[in-house]
């Protein structure tokens, strides 16, 4: 009797250890605060941005704070998973369009300011602008995001899901926000 009592104990832990351990892991979804490292590539290999040597990137799914394809690529994934997430221009930086194309008057830019071609600025709203062309009194600036027009391929790894009302593991260490890939940062800028 007690051989048979200790076989069903047995049998007893072995089954709960067994399906108890079969439970699916937590997908990220909407409201979650997520932590992701990634590299973002262009179609021709060049690496654009990159969380290599800083912190994960650290967002909410849903929060409005990431390009909307990259923010819909996360979703589902699990601790641990890494995946490929390609953006056509449409789920990035939209399309790259003359009509943002725009002559203004050198005095819009303080006086200072040594403009040249090719100079990345930050317009008063926060988004990147680049320098065209510089005459005597005007200025033309490319207002497209500079990867406006491009596919966009990240390589996704998602470190950690923290649910919504929670607070996220402590580092050891300040941490800071980083900024990559979203609508108002230029990310072609050298991450040095």
């Amino acid at each position: 009797m007690k051989t048979a009592l200790t076989a069903l104990l047995v049998i007893a832990v072995a089954t709960s250890f067994f399906f108890g351990c079969s439970k699916a892991p937590r997908q990220a979804a909407e409201g979650d605060t997520v932590k992701v490292n990634y590299t973002g590539k262009l179609d021709d290999g060049t690496i654009f941005d990159s969380s290599e040597g800083r912190e994960p990137l650290q967002f909410t799914l849903g929060g409005g704070q990431m390009i909307a394809g990259f923010d819909e690529g996360v979703r589902g994934m699990t601790v641990g998973e890494t995946k490929t997430i390609t953006l056509t221009p449409d789920q990035a930086y939209g399309e790259h369009t003359d009509d943002r194309i725009i002559r203004v008057g050198k005095t819009a830019f303080p006086p200072d300011l040594e403009l040249t071609e090719g100079m990345q600025l930050q317009s008063p709203t926060g988004m990147p602008v680049t320098v065209l062309k510089v005459d005597a009194d005007s200025v033309t600036i490319d207002a497209n995001h500079p990867l406006a027009g491009k596919t966009l391929t990240f390589d996704v790894t998602l470190v950690e899901i923290i649910p919504p009302g929670e607070k996220p593991a402590e580092t050891g260490h300040d941490q800071q926000q980083q900024q990559p890939p979203d609508q108002g940062q230029d990310t072609t800028q050298d991450q040095g």
